[in-house]
């Protein structure tokens, strides 16, 4: 498989490049529980926060099948700084796809990107509300003002607070009910960072609470209002388990790596002779076959037929949990090749372990999705 397709090679080069600088800065990065500053500057210098972004405005204006595997690949360099990248990315690519805001908005979110280089992500969810895809309105309030907008609110598991330039923030528009996206710069008086991620789990995406206290924007920090409509999938949510997939890659070659160089005393060849080890091996091998056809099956059909995505619901979500829970089985089945070594703080297999798990409790999670697949069949 190509890491993008013969229209975007410019990067691929790069993007394997970072992959594996990041690999070797990933268990201190996970250790320090830090924001990985050095990996973003490094994204920013090599121009990938622009992927997504139109080439009408400067970007790469790469699809979701070259988009999943960008991820992917950085992915098994170290998986936070991957999914953290894939919200600003996979933002702009919905907007690219859907042009829903406004010309003059999105060329101007589009230019901070490529001419500032600006590091953006959507905070969307609150505690009192949970994930949006569960719906509800935010209990976020935008205030109508002269000249502006006046923001209160707290947003939760807000991926890269500490190192945003701004944030696309959901909000109730004069507490209405209605629904609208509201771009804020965090130079901005009112705009604080709540540092609460603690999570074992993707240490380094800092997850942290965005809180907002009588935030005053222009009037054109508003992008956009939603109207009341029947939900439509957002395929850019795929990035969810290409991100995974690519974190069970790194377990799967640190595995075979270890069974090809391993040989105790009491055996005359590798372990990587022994049966069972080649069967966990296989096995691995059947995973990632099912995971990687299941997420670019879907995802081609995103790109290639743009008149189903309305009927792609299922299929996305489906691919959501197939390859996030094949994702989980290979790095388990990794481990156990490697045995108790697998445990060590300085192996990466349990960090992939941690890291791996966040995928599940990613929303939609496994009972949403079978639940959801299963009133699509039953209630039709």
């Amino acid at each position: 498989m190509t890491i993008v397709s013969e229209n975007n090679r410019s990067y691929i080069e790069d993007v394997i490049k970072l992959s594996e600088i990041f690999a070797e800065r990933a268990n201190q990065v996970d250790e320090d529980a830090l924001f990985p500053h050095e990996n973003f500057e490094d994204i920013k210098e090599n121009g990938l926060l622009a992927l997504t972004v139109p080439k009408e405005y400067g970007g790469s204006g790469i699809d979701l099948v070259e988009f999943l595997q960008v991820q992917q690949q950085l992915a098994k360099g170290d998986g936070p700084t991957a999914l953290s990248l894939g919200w600003q990315l996979g933002v702009i690519l919905e907007q690219a796809e859907n042009r829903n805001w406004s010309k003059e908005n999105f060329e101007k979110v589009s230019r901070l990107i490529v001419e500032e280089r600006a590091l953006i992500n959507l905070a969307q969810t609150e505690k009192a509300t949970g994930s949006p895809s569960r719906g509800g309105i935010p209990t976020t309030i935008a205030k109508k003002e002269q000249n502006g907008w006046r923001i209160n609110g707290a947003k939760s598991f807000t991926s890269m607070a500490v190192a945003l330039d701004y944030s696309i923030v959901t909000v109730d528009v004069n507490q209405t009910g209605t629904k609208g996206y509201v771009l804020i710069d965090h130079s901005l008086p009112g705009v604080k960072v709540n540092e609460t991620w603690d999570s074992i789990s993707m240490r380094a995406t800092k997850s942290d609470d965005l809180i907002l206290e009588n935030v005053f924007v222009a009037e054109d920090a508003l992008l956009f209002e939603e109207t009341p409509q029947k939900p439509f999938p957002k395929g850019w949510y795929l990035q969810i388990p290409a991100v995974y997939l690519g974190i069970a890659e790194a377990a799967r070659d640190y595995a075979i790596k270890f069974a090809s160089d391993f040989q105790p005393i009491t055996l005359p060849h590798p372990i990587k002779e022994v049966p069972e080890v080649r069967r966990k091996i296989g096995e691995i091998e059947l995973e990632l076959v099912k995971a990687r056809e299941v997420l670019y099956g879907v995802a081609t059909k995103w790109v290639e037929h743009p008149e189903t995505r309305s009927q792609l619901g299922a299929e996305l979500q489906a691919a959501k949990h197939i390859v996030t829970n094949s994702a989980n089985t290979i790095v388990d089945l990794a481990m156990r090749i490697v045995g108790a070594r697998s445990l060590s703080a300085k192996n990466p297999l349990q960090r992939h372990f941690r890291d791996v798990r966040a995928g599940l409790h990613n929303p939609p999670t496994d009972d949403a999705i079978v639940y959801n697949l299963a009133k699509n069949v039953l209630d039709s």
